[in-house]
């Protein structure tokens, strides 16, 4: 098992969180399983950028991001050199941590 920390969210997860995540599970799926309710407007299907979340440690531990994902990671809000889409970044054998953005583009709903 790997350890998936998350960063204060006011909204999502004011306390933060840590718990402990299956290797190649999603981040989306770890953090929808802990009932922390992540944006995902095309179903984690890598077709929006809703999911866009902030790697702060162990970047290393994910798989790489392909093509598509860096396609839709061109329409996320606040893109850093550390960004993922939660439902294509998955969980290796090491530990991760990540921040939530404060703002996402969900073209669905605007």
């Amino acid at each position: 098992m790997s350890l998936l920390t998350v960063l204060p969210h006011p909204q999502l997860c004011p306390e933060g969180a840590r718990f402990d995540v299956k290797p190649g599970t999603s981040i989306c799926d770890a953090l929808l399983g802990q009932h922390i309710e992540i944006e995902h407007a095309c179903e984690k299907v890598a077709a929006c950028s809703t999911c866009h979340v902030y790697v702060r440690a162990g970047m290393s531990s994910l798989n790489e991001a392909n093509d598509e994902e860096e396609d839709q990671l061109d329409d996320a809000w606040g893109v850093q050199p550390s960004s993922r889409l939660a439902c294509c970044a998955r969980i290796g054998d090491a530990d991760v941590t990540i921040e939530l953005p404060l703002h996402t583009r969900n073209l669905a709903r605007e």
